[in-house]
């Protein structure tokens, strides 16, 4: 047997998707559940998903929620065409996270290179007399968009290593995000669509597209007038952290900010052969999280797992920057990212061991208590 799904053009939604009208009717249990039940994931591009991310801890205070507004990638601007026209469905998601939380502050920290989305942003809070809630401006800089880097522009605090947002009492969330959490809350609409910006020198009307999720590049192309030029490269996210694709027979996910297509001309800016290390250190100045990428390389290069991971490579953000700067055109980023993965897939495997030992150790524990308990039955019925 098979099932056959028709599409019958009428976009009529189910009638049991019905949003509330005030946030006090519903418990902050609810609204976790709604935005769980709705499918709603960061859209930074990492789609965790936010009904864990707005359940730290018990022992973990959240101060405050930072709307993540500081869109730093080449090329990608679609939150900020989400800031533009939804400011209000922006705020409605931070006061969702912020009841959700506790949280007695909210931040919407933005680029100062988008200073007519702050303004818009700006008006909102004001016009709900909303004391709780400011908009600043950040310097517009890469990667300003990580949340350890925003946390730190912003409220001027350290994440510790290896450690979340939660660690210093803030969570840190995309403004598309805050809009799919305010529609799912207030109209009972499910992530089903996203904004993208498709871009590149090898489209031909490049835009911020509201496109569903699922829908494929082969699909986009068409809708967007086809293709200038031969592709030569296509990039899901933005040039310094996307992923290239082999293929346009590929769909949009959730966590798909931006579609880059280009042609020959990524061919000047094909990799080039890696030189030997001349300690330079622009890698070390560079990095935004203060890492050591030339002696993380070298880890690397050398089997050294365990040096990697003193040398915190797990904190690595995979911004591309060391590979950007670097003079010998060493793989930096990749070979960092490379020893990150190896990292934590040995810690998996340990927590997996450390979990059967204990579980075989329960289980012998439980094996001679009832053997004890056997022959305690055995002694009193023969005494």
């Amino acid at each position: 047997q098979s099932v056959i799904i028709k599409n019958d053009f009428k976009e009529e939604w189910v009638s049991d998707l019905k949003g509330i009208k005030s946030l006090e009717s519903l418990s902050k249990e609810d609204l976790i559940k709604n935005i769980r039940d709705k499918g709603i994931v960061g859209m930074g591009g990492a789609t965790f998903p936010t009904a864990v991310k707005l359940s730290p801890p018990k022992d973990k205070v959240i101060d405050v929620i930072i709307a993540n507004g500081a869109e730093c990638e080449p090329y990608l601007t679609t939150d900020y065409r989400v800031m533009m026209e939804y400011p209000e469905k922006i705020i409605n998601g931070l006061l969702v996270e912020m009841k959700i939380t506790e949280a007695k502050h909210g931040i919407v920290a933005i680029e100062t290179n988008k200073k007519d989305a702050a303004v818009l942003l700006e008006e909102n809070v004001k016009k709900r007399g909303l004391d709780n809630v400011e908009v600043v401006l950040v310097k517009t800089k890469y990667p300003q968009g990580g949340e350890k880097q925003l946390i730190k522009a912003v409220l001027g605090k350290e994440v510790p290593a290896e450690k979340l947002p939660l660690e210093v009492g803030a969570i840190v969330q995309n403004v598309g995000t805050l809009k799919a959490i305010s529609e799912a809350v207030f109209e009972g609409k499910p992530l089903i669509e996203r904004g993208v910006t498709v871009s590149g020198s090898a489209i031909k009307k490049p835009g911020n597209y509201i496109i569903r999720i699922g829908t494929t590049v082969t699909d986009i192309i068409q809708q967007t007038g086809g293709l200038t030029k031969k592709l030569r490269k296509l990039i899901f996210g933005g040039p310094m952290m996307g992923i290239a694709q082999s293929t346009i027979e590929v769909p949009v996910t959730k966590g798909t900010s931006g579609i880059l297509f280009f042609g020959e001309e990524v061919l000047d800016m094909a990799p080039q052969d890696e030189m030997p290390c001349i300690r330079c250190s622009r890698c070390v100045d560079w990095c935004p999280i203060g890492l050591m990428p030339l002696l993380i390389d070298h880890a690397w290069r050398r089997d050294d797992i365990k040096l990697t991971e003193t040398l915190n490579a797990t904190d690595c953000i995979e911004c591309g920057v060391c590979s950007y700067v670097c003079p010998s055109k060493r793989h930096l980023t990749e070979n960092v990212r490379n020893a990150k993965q190896k990292i934590l897939k040995q810690r998996k495997i340990e927590t997996a061991k450390q979990a059967a030992f204990e579980k075989i150790k329960a289980l012998k524990v439980k094996k001679a208590q009832e053997e004890k308990e056997k022959l305690d039955e055995g002694e009193k019925a023969n005494g």
